[in-house]
């Protein structure tokens, strides 16, 4: 198991803010990134924030959009579309979309909006 799985999805949520607000992007469009992927609405999201939620339990509990397979790219080295395992394919798919969020993509794009 990877240790990434057992970390506090709040101890990474903090680093995620600074990211894409030193790139003049707002903690409110974070968190429609988060929710797109995750399908949380605004006041679970903030439930799993407050409950020091592990990764693991984070995306147990998440409904992961249908549409987060066209997600696609680099990160970490990485292809996230070529990612075996379940669990890091979707915390790498939240990081690309931290990672599209901070380098001024549009919101519909960012969300595979068509």
């Amino acid at each position: 198991m990877h240790r990434i799985y057992s970390l506090p999805f709040a101890s990474v949520y903090p680093l995620y803010i600074t990211k894409v607000e030193k790139k003049g992007r707002t903690v409110a469009e974070l968190d429609e990134v988060i929710e797109w992927l995750t399908g949380f609405d605004d006041a679970e999201l903030r439930h799993h924030l407050d409950a020091g939620t592990t990764f693991q339990d984070f995306f147990d509990d998440a409904r992961l959009n249908p549409n987060a397979s066209s997600i696609t790219g680099v990160i970490c080295g990485m292809r996230v579309e070529e990612i075996e395992d379940p669990l890091m394919q979707k915390i790498r798919y939240l990081d690309k979309l931290v990672d599209e969020l901070a380098k001024g993509r549009a919101m519909g794009r960012i969300l595979r909006a068509g």
